[in-house]
This record gives C-alpha cells, sequence and structure tokens, in this order.
C-alpha cells in the first residue's frame, strides 16, 4: 500500500506552524525578547539624563552600603564590588586606542594640533550602566548567607586601598606620558574659538 504524500513537498502548513509558535519555547522566546526590547528602550530612553542616571547610580549605591552596615556582613562581596569598580574606572579614564601599544592616531599634544576629542575605551553610558548593575547585584546577593563569608574587613579595606593608590599612580604616570587628559570640555571650547578667529579672518 502506497504512503500518502504530504503536499508541498514536505514543507509546513499553517497548522503546522501556528502549533510551533504556540509552543511553550516559542512563547518564552517571545516573552523574552519583548521585555528585553522594552529593557532596552527604557534604557536608551536614560541616554540623555546624565545627572538623573548617576543620581540614581548613587542612591543605589547608598543602599547597598546600607544593607551592608546594618547587616555587618557581606565584606567579601564588597571587595569584590570594589575591584570591579576600580575595573571600570580605569576604562573610562583610558584611551580607545592605547598610544603604548598602537601606532595609530596620537592625542594632541600642542594647542596647534587639529582638535580630536577623547575617545574613551569604557564609555559613560557603559560605565554608569555597569556600575548601577553591580551594586543591584550585590544588594541582592547579602540575601544569601552564602556569600557571607567570614573575613577581617580592615585587611581587605587596607589592601583594596593601596590596589587603589597603585593604579591610579600607574594611570596618571601614563596621562603624564603620552599628554592627554580624560576630559575635553575646555579643549574643546578652545579649539571651537580658534576656528571661529581663523573663519573671521
Amino acid at each position: 500500500m502506497e504512503t500518502a504524500q504530504q503536499p508541498n513537498g514536505g514543507a509546513l502548513s499553517g497548522d503546522d506552524l501556528s502549533s510551533l509558535s504556540s509552543s511553550p519555547a516559542a512563547v518564552v522566546s517571545q516573552w523574552t525578547f519583548a521585555v528585553t526590547r522594552r529593557y532596552q528602550h527604557m534604557l536608551d530612553k536614560t541616554v540623555p539624563h546624565i545627572w538623573y542616571r548617576w543620581i540614581g547610580c548613587f542612591l543605589a549605591a547608598l543602599i547597598y552600603g546600607l544593607r551592608v552596615y546594618f547587616v555587618q556582613g557581606f565584606y567579601i562581596v564588597t571587595y569584590g564590588l570594589g575591584i570591579y569598580m576600580l575595573n571600570l574606572l580605569i576604562g573610562f579614564l583610558s584611551p580607545q586606542i592605547d598610544p603604548e601599544v598602537s601606532d595609530g592616531p596620537s592625542l594632541p599634544t600642542r594647542g596647534s594640533d587639529e582638535f580630536r576629542p577623547f575617545v574613551r575605551r569604557l564609555p559613560e553610558f557603559k560605565f554608569w550602566y555597569s556600575i548601577t548593575k553591580a551594586f543591584c547585584i550585590a544588594f541582592h546577593m547579602t540575601f544569601f548567607a552564602v556569600f557571607d563569608v567570614p573575613v577581617f574587613w580592615p585587611i581587605l579595606l587596607f589592601y583594596w586601598i593601596m590596589l587603589f593608590i597603585l593604579t591610579m599612580r600607574r594611570q596618571i604616570m601614563h596621562m603624564v606620558k603620552y599628554k592627554y587628559v580624560p576630559f575635553s570640555f575646555g579643549k574643546q571650547v578652545e579649539n571651537l574659538e580658534r576656528v571661529e578667529k581663523q573663519g573671521c579672518s
């Protein structure tokens, strides 16, 4: 007896597609995509509001600090958070193209050089987002006793301060050596004034 052949050359019919789209995995995938899209849209709307974003970050840091103070624990989580923030700070203060390892366009060193804005390795928005997310994750970790490792916190604090001093000293020496400043507000104004004067003459 011959078996009946599927129409459309074995392609899925409309009923098959509707059954696949209503499967639990597809529903979860669609819901995840919708939530991610909505969350990204909310993040995009916060981009121009720099001060409000950083005030929110400060409030998150304050809530976390109060939580650790009242619980009197989770110092290892705080130490890890401090190391992570130090790493982010170095990326925020560093140029995108390191002049030490690259022969690309260098930063201007004289007033007559062409103005090139300082391009960070870690942009301000990602810097803020990473810090805020880190504080939120650390705050949630304080509700799980497994992360409350007993440790003598003054040693961790002293070690972090020494690490901060050594890291910032190396970063400042790098800035002095290659003559760049990670903030270009004044330089940009001077450059615009010079361009306007050249245009008028």
